[in-house]
């Protein structure tokens, strides 16, 4: 039976129902990574005003209503008729899509603003959007409800001084179209102190007025990016002085800070127009390139190197480094409308020249740092081939071994990774258990004995001496370091499975560690999984009930009338049979997972520094702040 098709199947979407309909084109999500791309989108708009130079203070306010402001000293969004809508400016940049002061006219030299969707983006998923402009001498203010409709007429609703100008925004998210509507303060925080950061002599002042979680901080830097890599590297044993340039190019404005530690990562931040370029980009290409040449040069030049040395490498000269790079120049051309990563050719010669010419000066006027930085990347060359040896024996005893590889994998018999799973499981006890009861169609079981290396804390040599980490090397199948392949995964889901205690929680600890820092691109395709088995059985006559938590438990005691000799904790996945631990934990039609997901790199850094680093007070200070966050510890 075929179904008519024809004009009238066609739909037309006008004005903002686009961005109603479709809401992931234009915000990438609709959890709480979209409702957040909102904020993101209003504070972009404040931020222009002030690196057009007429913006000096930026408020965020979270309200009691649940509703957010955005308010900047800047401008003001005009107000006059616009010649081609017939609306003022100010309805016109709210309501039509690709309208605003970004495509040329002089309204801004530079912005993030690229596409001119994203306050009226805001404006159409809010249920309620409020905008007052102090402009001319007066307050504006006009109100749009139900996705972007205007409530009524602009309207002069007071006086304010003449040199009192500026746009404050507030919007309540549209509960139809998010998943949640709960603003994190966390998240917000960190994405202002950024941005302050970035925008020497802005004050940004950020204040939640929810009575549960009432809060205010302001932030305003001087220093700029190095401010920024002081914060970074609060936690961490610095080796170099930070070395800092700003200059102005004809492509734009180049900025770099950077400073070596003692750690064994490298953190690599780069911005353009204020943008996070997470996928980096030609102003990330240029920094490698020239940092590598440059250090190069001068390790040559002053004599701290033997003739027959091999040059350092590009991944040499990052050990340990800590860099912010930004860039900002007249039309950037980012790659789609999330801005992950910078195309324009120019800004790779234009960092290239002002990195190379600042950095030969510093190393000239900083004998000592230059020393210390020479000395920590041939160390990590020499580790490196080191590492590049004991990598190779790994992939040759996996090419060896083939598919039983290695002894303790028990493999599935499917090939097709995009239902696969490996589950990484702690001590054979469970590995026996989780063996019998998976589905060995797509169902692999590693288990690991003990507590595998802290890679937080070791070169990528010393790593593949761990018998553990070969194993789930040669398992997973992508290699690591130089010539790791996210497409070589053999695996549609990797899935730790730890016991509820907290040995289980440190082991987890320990492998989230070395998948962030070795198989991050395993994270960000979405591979990787927690899985969630519960901590009690309780049971009534013939009926069970599993809980993952004590809260859980007590409330279906309550709900069923169970007594306290009916419930099971379990101290570990040994303790289930095959069985349980199927029903329980890997049924894919009934157990619970968590997936992992980096939100925050820079968050997430500091996170697995403190947790995982060399350094002991700052973990100190960690476990003292959250212990009474703590449930269900095991002592």
């Amino acid at each position: 039976m075929t179904q008519s098709y024809d004009a009238s199947d066609i739909q037309v979407l006008e004005g903002l129902s686009a961005v109603r309909k479709r809401p992931g084109m234009y915000i990438g999500t609709t959890d709480v990574a979209g409702l957040h791309h909102l904020i993101w989108e209003v504070v972009d708009n404040s931020i222009d005003e002030a690196m057009a130079g007429f913006c000096t203070h930026i408020d965020v306010v979270i309200h009691e209503d649940g509703s957010l402001g955005v308010t900047d000293n800047g401008r003001g969004i005009p107000v006059d008729k616009h010649k081609k809508t017939g609306k003022s400016a100010l309805e016109t940049v709210l309501t039509i899509l690709h309208a605003g002061g970004k495509f040329g006219g002089g309204g801004y030299k530079v912005s993030g603003g690229l596409h001119g969707v994203g306050v009226s983006v805001v404006n159409a998923l809010s249920s309620h959007v409020i905008a007052e402009v102090k402009r001319n001498g007066k307050l504006y203010r006009q109100e749009y409800k139900n996705g972007g409709k205007p409530a009524g007429e602009l309207q002069i609703v007071g006086d304010v001084d003449e040199k009192d100008t500026g746009t404050t925004i507030r919007f309540y998210p549209d509960s139809g179209i998010f998943d949640t509507i709960d603003f994190n303060g966390a998240t917000i925080l960190n994405r202002l102190r950024q941005h302050a950061y970035l925008t020497k002599g802005v004050c940004i002042r950020f204040e939640d007025k929810r009575p549960d979680v009432a809060q205010k901080y302001q932030f305003y830097f001087e220093g700029g990016l190095k401010s920024y890599v002081r914060h970074i590297n609060h936690n961490k044993d610095s080796l170099t002085n930070i070395f800092y340039v700003e200059k102005s190019v004809d492509e734009g404005m180049v900025e770099i800070a950077l400073q070596y530690t003692g750690s064994f990562q490298e953190h690599i931040f780069t911005f353009a127009n204020n943008i996070n370029t997470i996928e980096g980009g030609m102003h990330l290409t240029g920094f490698k390139s020239s940092l590598t040449r440059t250090i190069n040069s001068y390790e040559r030049s002053s004599g701290l190197v033997k003739e027959k040395e091999l040059n350092l490498s590009s991944d040499d000269v990052r050990e340990g480094l800590t860099a912010v790079i930004s860039v900002k120049l007249g039309d950037p051309q980012f790659e789609g409308q999330t801005k992950s990563k910078l195309g324009n050719a120019e800004m790779r010669s234009a960092v290239e020249t002002v990195l190379n010419e600042a950095l030969n000066q510093f190393l000239g006027e900083n004998p000592q740092d230059g020393k210390a930085i020479i000395g920590k990347c041939r160390l990590a060359a020499r580790a490196r081939l080191a590492a590049r040896a004991a990598r190779d024996t790994v992939i040759r005893k996996g090419a060896l071994e083939g598919l039983t590889l290695p002894g303790k994998l028990a493999d599935c018999s499917s090939k097709d990774n995009t239902n696969t799973e490996l589950y990484i499981v702690e001590g054979d006890s469970a590995g026996g258990s989780a063996k019998q009861g998976r589905n060995r169609d797509y169902q692999a079981i590693l288990p690991l004995r003990g507590k595998i290396l802290n890679v937080e804390q070791a070169r990528l040599d010393r790593i593949l001496a761990n018998n553990e980490v070969k194993s789930l090397v040669i398992a997973i199948g992508t290699s690591i370091g130089e010539t790791f392949d996210v497409e070589k995964l053999r695996y549609g889901k990797i899935i730790i499975m730890t016991d509820a205690d907290v040995d289980g929680a440190h082991i987890r600890t320990l492998l989230l560690t070395l998948f962030y820092r070795y198989f991050r691109e395993i994270i960000e395709r979405g591979r990787l999984y927690i899985a969630q088995p519960p901590l009690y059985k309780l049971s009534k006559g013939r009926q069970i009930w599993y809980a993952e938590s004590q809260e859980e438990m007590e409330s279906l005691c309550k709900e069923h009338d169970i007594s306290a000799a009916n419930t099971q904790r379990y101290k570990g996945l040994g303790e289930m049979n095959p069985d349980q631990l199927w029903e329980t934990t890997m049924d894919p039609e009934r157990r619970t997972m968590l997936r992992v997901a980096i939100e925050d790199a820079e968050g997430a850094d500091a996170i697995f520094d403190t947790l995982m680093g060399s350094e002991v007070l700052p973990r100190k200070k960690f476990i003292q702040t959250h212990a009474k966050a703590v449930s269900n510890l095991d002592i």
